[in-house]
């Protein structure tokens, strides 16, 4: 991991990531793990979550697991308050959990439509109501709902997780909206196409990297860690005057 610069303010806070057992989440964890905050890990794969809760605190910083499918949104609380009762009053919320799964239109059925729209959108407004009222309570906070490049650009072949990423969006507007006399910053990033492990076994081919990078302004592939180090930033006070926002970060491709 390249060093990064170091937020003062992150010293301590009690930050929740979502989905950070893996990809874009575990290098998130990671780093806000190097800036000593205390840091809430939101799962449902409890392998790989377990191994970096116990690889972090073997390191000494502050770390603690909870396994939770998002769907079910009383588990998510639960999460939410052992997390609290842990490490005391949450700060910072990164609602980065997300499943990209393809899907024919004319094969979606009600059923998977509203699986599609908890595992990727309905989660991220329970947990921020979770939160808030922590934040409340500090003076403040800063929320981060991680969106999505592909209904920008067009995206075919899943549609509904299209539909889910763009209404991120319409969330982090009316919850920076309504929370911004608490001084609770509400942010969305909107990442390209991240090379995580599982990216690069599912959907790469050379075909479609010749095709990206064609329309990427920058001519690399973008990475886990460039999306933590923007999350580092926006959690942080150096972002004080941020909010109500959606900031793009694809390598130029929109």
């Amino acid at each position: 991991m390249k060093k990064s610069v170091i937020y003062p303010d992150l010293e301590g806070k009690v930050v929740v990531v979502t989905g950070g057992g893996s990809g874009i989440g575990e290098a998130i964890v990671r780093r806000f793990a190097q800036q000593g905050s205390k840091v809430g890990i939101i799962d449902i794969a409890e392998g790989p979550s377990k191994a970096l809760e116990i690889e972090l605190t073997s390191a000494g910083h502050a770390a603690h697991f909870e396994e939770c499918d998002l769907r079910d949104i009383a588990s998510l609380k639960t999460a939410v308050a052992n997390i609290r009762a842990k490490f005391g009053l949450i700060g910072a919320l990164v609602n980065n959990a997300a499943h990209d799964e393809r899907h024919a239109t004319l094969d979606v059925t009600p059923e998977y439509y509203d699986d599609r729209m908890n595992v990727n959108l309905r989660h991220q407004f329970f947990a921020a109501q979770a939160v808030i009222p922590d934040m409340q309570k500090l003076g403040g906070g800063s929320i981060i709902n991680f969106g999505s490049t592909s209904w920008m650009v067009g995206m075919g072949g899943l549609a509904v997780y299209t539909a889910a990423k763009s209404a991120v969006l319409g969330l982090t507007r009316s919850l920076a909206r309504d929370f911004g006399a608490d001084n609770i910053r509400v942010n969305t990033i909107a990442p390209g196409w991240i090379m995580t492990e599982r990216q690069k076994t599912l959907w790469w081919t050379p075909e479609a990297d010749k095709a990206l990078m064609e329309k990427q302004c920058l001519k690399r592939h973008l990475l886990p860690d460039d999306m933590a180090r923007m999350a580092l930033f926006f959690i942080s006070d150096e972002s004080g005057s941020c909010t109500n926002q959606q900031y793009i970060a694809d390598g130029g491709w929109v």
